[in-house]
């Protein structure tokens, strides 16, 4: 039976939820066209995650642990341990305190539910801040770093289990999708959903091209836009950037919806 690790995880502490949830709110900032509570956002992001912060420095090494998937185990070990590294090099006290006024201003400036949002790879987030957790047992820190360790390896797992799927499971899929979303999704989502439930038939490559296709249509829409000025588009495309380096799940998948419903709205 897995062991579970008693320390409750303190989000406010994770410098990789604060600047996730930040880049969050600032696409739905975009989206609903509040400039005021976007340039808030771009502020706290350039206040705090610039190029020569610790917190960006300490962000560098949770995005080297959570935008890496399919390595090979003697790779993802010495990452593992090259990330606990460079971590064990920034200055603590200096990370706490800019933690403290990113904290300070989300709940000044913008409002404390922000630290509720939901974020897809919030899981992956707290183990590895965990991992980085003095007061966490030596037994616990390696049953954490055994997570982590199959994270960066996971989708060399995922695809040696999967099995292509039977007509009836296939037309099962469609029927579900159909009267779930058929409704709620613009053109463009129901046409990504599609391509994903039939990836399942053709070992994901038409899927691929098709996606790769799509973010270069998505990244083009944003580049030509007269409504988003040039710091809002930079953010966009770092997140863009993103995901070239991440596996085809769901946590991608959604990435890509709320990419397009950005675009739509763009072209409103």
């Amino acid at each position: 039976m897995q062991e579970r690790t008693k320390n409750k995880h303190n989000k406010k502490r994770n410098t990789a939820f604060l600047y996730e949830t930040l880049v969050r709110e600032l696409t739905k900032a975009i989206v609903s066209k509040n400039g005021i509570r976007k340039k808030k956002i771009v502020t706290i992001l350039k206040e705090h995650f610039s190029k020569d912060c610790v917190l960006n420095r300490e962000l560098d090494v949770y995005k080297s642990l959570y935008e890496t998937k399919d390595v090979e185990i003697d790779f993802a070990q010495r990452m593992l341990e090259e990330s606990k590294r460079i971590y064990y090099s920034l200055n603590k006290n200096d990370i706490f305190n800019q933690q403290t006024q990113v904290v300070n201003k989300i709940n000044r400036d913008l409002e404390p539910a922000v630290f509720s949002t939901f974020l897809p790879n919030y899981k992956s987030l707290a183990t590895i801040s965990q991992i980085f957790d003095d007061n966490m047992t030596i037994k616990s820190k390696v049953l954490l770093e055994k997570q982590i360790l199959s994270m960066l390896c996971e989708s060399e797992i995922k695809k040696e289990e999967m099995r292509p799927i039977d007509n009836i499971v296939y037309k099962q899929i469609i029927k579900k999708f159909n009267q779930q979303y058929s409704n709620s999704l613009i053109e463009e989502q129901k046409t990504l959903f599609t391509k994903y439930i039939l990836s399942y038939a053709d070992n994901n490559i038409d899927f691929v091209v098709y996606l790769n296709e799509e973010i270069g249509r998505i990244r083009n829409i944003i580049s030509k836009s007269k409504s988003v000025d040039q710091e809002s588009k930079d953010a966009l495309f770092d997140k863009i950037n993103e995901l070239k380096n991440k596996p085809v799940d769901k946590y991608m998948i959604e990435s890509v919806l709320n990419f397009q419903s950005l675009v739509k709205e763009m072209q409103a």
